[in-house]
């Protein structure tokens, strides 16, 4: 019995001193490095065309502030902030009853003054002198009457000579008469002429006066100047508003189109003055880079440049526009604009995560035979969205290293996968 319970002892410590040995040599097996996997690309020829991208911010130029004309309390306010407003729409409206009294005030002078006026076109005192005139004028056709019928008869004692000498003296009294009732006539000829002139006059100023209290009537009911996004108001509900405030009501921004300002070097404004590269290219249409990476769907033109070079930076501001009818580009937005300056046929690109810079020089990572790592010095071109054109250093069909940089060491082998799917 004993001797069956040490052989049972004894193999079973072989058994497991065998199953250990076999566990081991699995273990070993199962913890030899395997080769890094990494994406590569591989490189061909093809045209493409080639874009300059420059910094660029939003802006309204037309931007305007809303003031009052006329001064008064708000009483409403007929808009929301952000919303989108007409020209013409109303958004204040001010205390009106002074200016409604003006306007009645003003109608009513103006009647007076033109019943002053009609009564000035009658012209009753001339038409009084006149008659007085025409009554003394008969008096004296008379007087001349009496001493003609005179002069006879005391010629021939047939009447008394102090008959005569009265009538001659009545004919010279009421001739003097006629001298000072002409006179009146055009006395009253030149007052009437006046009266009416003055009335007229007054008549006009009149309607000025009415029309000015109804403009301010008007305008004591603010409207937009502008179509536009308005903003917040800066003057809330019974606040006063005067026309000599430093401060705006609140503000509008025109938002279709938008404007973007981005800058240039001396030597590409010179080249856009001369018709190359970017003035051809920006008549095709420029792209608009948002911040999120995202290409905006409508293109724009280059309107114009500012009058100076930044004497700081040696830049010029270009300034362009681009059609925004869903108002989704507000201004102080930054971005990139893309300018598109030719073409480049039978290049070589590549992502330009690809390309290790080094102390000014670059290179990238191939597989090559036996899918080793080569490191390849290479010379770059320009850039084309996320990709780099290549000058010198690759051929076409060459695999060149995109992900998994950090785990390719050059003269070891890798796992080389299509990097998105080639």
């Amino acid at each position: 019995m004993l001797f069956k319970a040490v052989s049972s002892f004894v193999f079973a410590v072989l058994v497991s001193l065998t199953v250990s040995g076999c566990t081991e040599k699995v273990s070993r097996a199962d913890v030899l490095p395997q080769p890094p996997q990494v994406s590569v690309v591989v490189t061909s020829v093809q045209d493409t065309p080639v874009f300059n991208e420059y910094v660029a911010q939003t802006f309204a130029r037309d931007m305007v502030e809303v003031r009052g004309r006329v001064d008064g309390y708000i009483e409403k306010r007929l808009f929301e902030t952000g919303a989108d407003v007409v020209a013409g729409q109303p958004l204040y409206v001010l205390d009106l009853r002074p200016y409604q009294a003006e306007v009645r005030r003003a109608n009513g002078d103006l009647v007076q003054s033109a019943a002053n006026q009609d009564f000035a076109s009658r012209q009753v005192g001339l038409l009084q002198a006149q008659a007085d005139l025409a009554q003394v004028e008969a008096n004296l056709v008379k007087a001349r009457m009496d001493v003609e019928r005179l002069q006879p008869l005391v010629d021939q004692n047939a009447a008394p000579h102090q008959d005569l000498d009265n009538a001659k003296a009545a004919l010279a009294a009421i001739d003097a008469n006629v001298r000072a009732k002409q006179a009146s006539v055009e006395q009253a000829r030149l007052s009437t002429k006046a009266q009416i002139e003055s009335t007229q006059g007054q008549v006009e100023s009149s309607k000025a006066n009415v029309l000015t209290s109804e403009l301010n009537l008007e305008y004591a009911t603010i409207r937009a100047p502008i179509s536009g996004r308005i903003g917040d108001s800066l003057v809330q509900v019974g606040g006063l508003v005067t026309r000599a405030s430093a401060q705006p009501l609140t503000t509008i921004v025109p938002l279709d189109v938008i404007w973007v300002r981005f800058k240039l070097s001396e030597d590409e404004y010179f080249e856009y003055k001369r018709g190359n590269s970017i003035s051809a290219a920006s008549k095709a249409g420029l792209q608009l880079i948002l911040s999120d990476g995202k290409t905006y769907p409508l293109e724009g033109r280059i309107e114009g440049t500012v009058n100076q070079i930044d004497s700081k930076t040696g830049t010029i501001e270009l300034q362009a526009t681009f059609p925004n009818p869903q108002k989704v580009l507000l201004p102080g937005q930054f971005g990139r604009v893309r300018i598109k300056t030719g073409n480049r046929p039978n290049v070589v690109l590549i992502p330009q995560r690809a390309v290790q810079e080094l102390q000014g020089s670059q290179s990238v990572l191939t597989v090559g035979m036996e899918n080793k790592v080569a490191v390849q010095p290479v010379v770059m071109g320009e850039r084309v969205g996320e990709n780099w054109i290549v000058l010198q250093g690759l051929k076409p069909g060459e695999r060149v290293i995109v992900e998994g940089l950090q785990k390719a060491m050059p003269g070891t082998p890798v796992d080389p996968k299509p990097f998105g799917g080639q």
